[in-house]
């Protein structure tokens, strides 16, 4: 059984900026851009890479909202009418298989434990490297070129 379940960000965090104008998305610091490109444009909610002239909104989000050193946020990537994807546990979607991903493992206190990177056709393998290790509570994926955060791992209670 896989020791890990991926998750998207939650689509009712993003689901307003649909209402807004330009100049009231502006104000927040949030972007409508248009996919030019089938790759470059993963929705961090849908977990798929935007097809060529579909909407999204960029905006900069704290992935890593925690009290601790490694507090994070950074530019994301969200289809406009994105619907949340649930992951089985130990899937993952090719918008991580297909690039290198950087792990980044913390305890319970959100301190940075383990970091590895690898191409996304092995993060399973390094992932399940990371979730044996004890004090490891969960893993976040950042895209390693662009270095944006792409999803969260979390341990999967063994059943």
């Amino acid at each position: 059984m896989p020791s890990f379940q991926l998750s998207a960000l939650p689509a009712e965090a993003f689901a307003h900026l649909a209402e807004l104008g330009e100049d009231d998305l502006a104000r927040l610091g949030v972007r409508r851009v248009r996919a030019d490109s089938p790759v470059g444009y993963p929705c961090r909610v849908s977990l798929v890479d935007a097809e060529v002239g579909e909407e999204l909104f960029l905006l900069s989000y704290t992935h890593h909202a925690v009290e601790s050193p490694y507090r994070a946020s950074g530019p994301i990537f969200v289809r406009v009418q994105a619907q949340e994807r649930i992951l089985a546990p130990g899937e993952l979607p090719p918008c991580v298989r297909s690039r290198a991903i950087s792990a980044r493992a913390y305890d319970d206190q959100h301190l940075l434990v383990a970091a590895e990177l690898c191409d996304g056709e092995l993060a399973t393998e390094v992932l399940e490297r990371l979730f044996a290790r004890h004090e490891v509570r969960y893993v976040q994926l950042h895209n390693a070129r662009a270095g944006c955060f792409s999803c969260e791992a979390r341990r999967v209670a063994a059943s």
